[in-house]
């Protein structure tokens, strides 16, 4: 009912009378006034006075399932979710989830995450108020080689919804890192479980920078935020809806193809490496070359010296600009 509440308040540009929201919700006026405390004690400006009911006057950039949940716009991602002030990883949590039956589409959000790993098992530091961590639960029905595509649908799905709260021109860095202004703003890992040769579960797990100012010296020529890169200030729960909504339209075409080419020109259009010469570093070997682009499988094309194009997979593979990061 809370967030029932808060739907009804973001919709009205008067007062809403306690009377009203007891008839609407078919509840008492003491359970009215408990849930707009509740609302209150979670940062929201409610205007309350006698005879003229309730007025919301200011919305705080919070991450509870009140506030995610009046904004989310998606048929199955994201229902049911959990939120949490704190939380180890909302990668593990999600796992934990899942290994317990949960249904594909739970999602778990946290204000802070301290626990958070990235790609090859970097820690992913966090602090609570501007950052935004989360993952949610797949289980698709294709070959597990397909499911490294997956992570791909994610960082076209973040690109886009970054564009639109930010008004800002947004690039990848293959596979899946989020750049903006040459500097990393958004990581995403995946993870798999299967047996027997099929998929048991998927999890996808997201770190935007999103509201940061300033970085430590040691990582401010590479990371970012989104503030600190458009100096705009990002709602989190509207970035994550639309996150959330654009991917759930990418999975869904992507599971009828199994395959990229639906996104590959806009992939291939925001790639930061494209034309440009780029470090291969291969545990088989390390070279360099012309980035050409990704194909539908999601593999980046380097160009050799020689002139021959080497499909690069993800995996164990990082690229690199010649001269930095991108």
């Amino acid at each position: 009912m809370k967030q029932k509440i808060l739907e009804l308040l973001k919709n009205s540009d008067d007062y809403v009378s306690g009377q009203v929201l007891c008839d609407k919700f078919g509840v008492s006026r003491t359970a009215i006034w408990k849930a707009i405390t509740a609302l209150k004690n979670e940062g929201y400006d409610i205007d309350s006075v006698t005879s003229k009911g309730y007025c919301l006057k200011l919305v705080p950039d919070v991450l509870t399932s009140s506030e995610i949940g009046t904004r989310l716009n998606t048929e199955w991602l994201g229902r049911p979710m959990v939120c949490y002030e704190s939380i180890g990883s909302t990668n593990t949590e999600i796992r934990n989830l899942a290994e317990k039956g949960a249904k594909e589409g739970t999602l778990a959000v946290a204000d802070m995450q301290t626990a958070g790993r990235g790609r090859r098992g970097r820690d992913w530091l966090m602090t609570p108020g501007n950052m935004l961590a989360f993952s949610f639960l797949l289980r698709p029905n294709f070959s597990p080689d397909s499911a490294s595509m997956i992570t791909i649908l994610a960082a076209v799905a973040i690109l886009r919804a970054v564009e639109k709260n930010s008004d800002y021109p947004v690039q990848i860095k293959w596979p899946n890192d989020i750049i903006i202004n040459k500097k990393k703003v958004c990581g995403i890992l995946t993870e798999m479980s299967i047996e027997e040769g099929y998929i048991l579960h998927v999890v996808v797990g997201i770190g935007i920078n999103v509201n940061i100012e300033s970085f430590p010296e040691e990582i401010k020529s590479t990371a970012g935020s989104i503030f600190s890169e458009t100096g705009k200030k990002i709602n989190r729960a509207q970035l994550l809806a639309d996150c959330l909504k654009e991917f759930e339209a990418l999975y869904e075409g992507f599971c009828k193809e199994i395959d990229l080419s639906s996104i590959l020109d806009e992939y291939n259009s925001k790639l930061v490496s494209m034309n440009n010469q780029v470090r291969v570093l291969d545990p088989k070997g390390e070279f360099c070359g012309t980035c050409r682009g990704m194909d539908s499988l999601g593999q980046l094309l380097v160009e050799r010296d020689d002139g021959n194009i080497e499909a690069v997979y993800a995996g164990e593979v990082s690229v690199r600009g010649v001269y930095g990061y991108v």
